[in-house]
This record gives structure tokens, sequence and C-alpha cells, in this order.
């Protein structure tokens, strides 16, 4: 799985060299591209391949002076490589510019209706679609809140979107908020995906409520436009969002922590150390090891250098990559009982992988305890899961999974287990339990 990009939107002094630390606290929400929009009379934009410091390197800020920006860094789930956001697009005789975390679920046939209707698309990226309906309703209304509230009523999917036009930003939330986004307020009014990245600049912090707009130009207002059930995205806790992060109240790192609380307690096992698998599965280990009384260790340290670009064919070259990656700690190893802790397993071959190499470092045994699921269904609403044929759990039982892991014990946290150590019920587990959000595909 992947991250899912990460917008940032601000009206503040300095804007844009603000925008580019709040991106770089966002990056590992998606390492494909990073871009910048402001008004300066017009839209002025500068996106480019790659990470946010490569983007944005020498001179390159000092030609986006503002105080009013949005930006976002990417990982495509849908559209081309090169469709870098913010997008720039047009329609009713206006600019706007668009930042979008999510995937719209009812994008080609509400496409296809504009495009009767003579709306010329410049992009085939999904995003571009919300910028065109706010415009056309924008036109119809002739004000933004009403205009955002059709845009809830006809857009379906997962959108924490912010529009720059006319000098103005207008930051929304879906009604059913899958994916996060906060606000802070302090020298300006800042909004990101996460509140890691807010906390940069500002101490007052709060989430966007589902269903939310903040419209931002002279001044700002906020209306809740739209209200449906709550369906935030479990893997945001288990996965995509920074630990140090807070989400609709919920603490990231201690959701993670009591994940491995429950696993323990749901599925305990007799080994000498518990080693997690870096670092997404480091806190939950560490929950595992305090109610379990084993000891913590790091069996398996992470090289933070190999580069992204790091792809060979061929068994041999992939074994390397994996060696390259991670390297066993003998001395932790050699001769232990092992359980390793991952936040997840996906296809299985790097797992399988990750066990290889506890084995040839000398474990006795390996045992495998996972602090989420079965992952069986993919993802509609912007998280890259693979298809279902190649989802590993999604036709097996855990002995299939476990015999093609080479483990010698394979146990996954329940739903209800997930449940508790986030402590909400609002949640979409649709990738868990093939159960998805009716508000979602309602068209």
């Amino acid at each position: 799985m992947r991250e899912k990009c990460g917008i940032f939107a601000a009206k503040t002094e300095n804007a844009p060299k603000k925008a580019y630390y709040a991106l770089m606290a966002l990056q590992h929400r998606g390492q494909e591209s990073a871009g910048i929009s402001v008004w300066k009379y017009k839209i002025r934009t500068l996106t480019g391949r790659g990470l946010v410091s490569e983007v944005f390197k020498g001179k390159e800020l000092t030609k986006l002076r503002s105080n009013i920006v949005i930006g976002h860094v990417r990982y495509s789930t849908s559209g081309a490589l090169n469709e870098t956001q913010p997008i720039e697009t047009s329609c009713c005789g206006k600019e706007i510019a668009v930042a979008h975390n999510g995937t719209l679920t009812n994008f080609l046939p509400l496409r296809r209706e504009y495009e009767k209707k003579g709306v010329k698309f410049r992009y085939s990226v999904d995003s571009e679609l919300l910028g065109i309906s706010f415009l056309c309703h924008l036109k119809e209304t002739g004000d933004e809140f009403e205009a955002m509230r059709e845009v809830f009523n006809e857009v379906r999917g997962a959108y924490s979107v912010a529009f720059l036009f006319d000098g103005k930003i207008l930051v929304a939330r879906d009604p059913v908020g899958f994916r996060p986004l906060s606000y802070g307020r302090g020298d300006g009014h800042y909004f990101a995906s996460e509140d890691s990245a807010l906390r940069l600049f500002v101490d007052e912090i709060r989430d966007v409520r589902p269903g939310e707009a903040f419209l931002i130009s002279d001044d700002i207002e906020n209306k809740v436009l739209v209200k449906e059930r709550h369906h935030h995205c479990v893997f945001e806790y288990i996965y995509f969002a920074r630990p140090d992060s807070l989400l609709d109240d919920v603490s990231v790192y201690k959701a993670r922590l009591r994940m491995g609380m429950e696993l323990a307690i749901e599925s305990p096992v007799d080994v000498d150390v518990v080693i997690p698998v870096p670092d997404s599965g480091r806190a939950a280990a560490l929950g595992f090891s305090q109610i379990s009384g084993i000891p913590y260790a790091e069996g398996l340290i992470k090289n933070r250098y190999i580069g992204r670009t790091f792809i060979m064919p061929g068994q041999f070259y992939r074994e390397l990559k994996v060696k390259l990656k991670l390297s066993p700690v003998r001395e932790v190893i050699d001769g232990k009982r092992v359980v390793l802790i991952d936040d997840s397993i996906v296809r299985g071959t790097t797992m399988r992988r990750i066990v290889g190499l506890l084995r040839r470092a000398g474990a006795g045994e390996v045992h495998v305890r996972i602090a989420s699921p079965p992952i069986r269904y993919p993802c509609y609403m912007g998280i890259d899961i693979p298809t279902r044929h190649e989802l590993i759990a999604a036709f097996g039982n855990v002995e299939k999974v476990r015999k093609a892991i080479d483990a010698d014990s394979l146990a996954y946290l329940s739903v209800e287990g997930l449940k508790r150590a986030v402590g909400k019920e609002e949640l979409c587990l649709a990738c868990l339990t093939g159960y998805y959000p009716e508000w979602a595909f309602d068209f």
C-alpha cells in the first residue's frame, strides 16, 4: 500500500515558505510530486516531480510571493504521473487551482455529464472534476458555500480539498470524512491533511468536520453544509498518518500502541523477544511487549538512504533490495524465538523475505503478529490497495498465508480489537470487511 497525498492551505505572511515546510512535514503522504499555487493578481503555480526538497530547490520559492497559498504532495491514485498538483483549470469564465486528497467514486459518469454540457477538461485526474463542479455551481448560485453544498450533493467518494480562486481559498472535507483534514489559527489561518504539519506554526488546532467548508478572503467563515455518518479511513490510524498526529481527537501513536496490546491479548505466543518491522510496526510492538512481558528489541535496522526509485528486475535483485533496506541485528536474533510485529500484510512477498532474513540471522522460530485484520478487499476512497486477486489474504485462510510467508505461526488483530484500539465506531473498514459506505456509491 502507498500513502495517498497531502494538502496544505494558508493565508498568512510568507505563505509560500510556510507551505514548503508544511509539505515537508506531509512528505510521507506522497513522494511522486509536489506543488504550490499562490494568488498574486492571478493564480501562479509551481510544481515538479520528486520530493519537496527536489522540486523547490534554489530560488524557486522567491518567485511565489503571496500571503495566500495552497500546496500538495502526491502519490497518484488516478491520472497521469505528470499531472502534478495543484492543478489549474477553468470553467464558466473563472480560473481555479485545486489540491485534493482522495478518490472520487463517481468521477467517470459525472465527467461524462459535464462533457455533454460542453465543459472541456484539461486533465485525466479526478481532482479536476471538483474544481469544475464548484465553478459551475458558483455561477448558478453566486455564493461559495451554496456552490460547495451542491458539490457535496453531487460528487461521491473521498475528498479533502483546497480551492484557490479570485484571491480566496475554500477548503472542505467531504460529508463522510474519509480523509483527514485539520484547521489551525494563530498568526493566520492554516489547513493541512494532518495536524502535525500545522504545529510548525500554530497551537490552536482542530479537525475540520465532515461536510464542513471554510472560506478565507478578507475574513474567514465556516459552515457545516451536509451531514452524513462519519467513516474515517481506519488505515490512517494503522499506517498512513504520522505517529505524532491527532486524527479526529485520537492520537495515532496511542492507537497503534493499543493495537499491539490488543494483539498480545488475543494472540499470545511463547517467545524470547518482540521485534518490530521498522518503522510501521514499532508502536504496536511496544504495546505487545508491555502486555506480554516479553522483551522488546530492535532486531531489524532500516537503511533510510535507499532511493525511492530503487527498482530492479529479477528475484536476485528483489532479495538484494530487501537486504539493503533492512539489516538484521544478529546479536538480538541468533538462537532466539522471535515474534515479528507489523501493521499489515498486503501481497505477502515482503513479509516472506523479512522472515527469511531473520532465519538466516539465526532465529530459532519466527512468529508473525499483524496489528490489523487481513486485507481482503480493494479501496475505492483513495488508498492504493492492489486488486483483490493480488491480496494474499483475499481468498485464503490464515494457515495458507502462514505457509506462504514461511512463519512458524501467524495471527491478525480482530476487527473488534482494532475498533477498541482506535476507540471509534465511525470507521471505514471496507478493505477489511467488504462493506463499503453507502454514501460513496449512491449515484
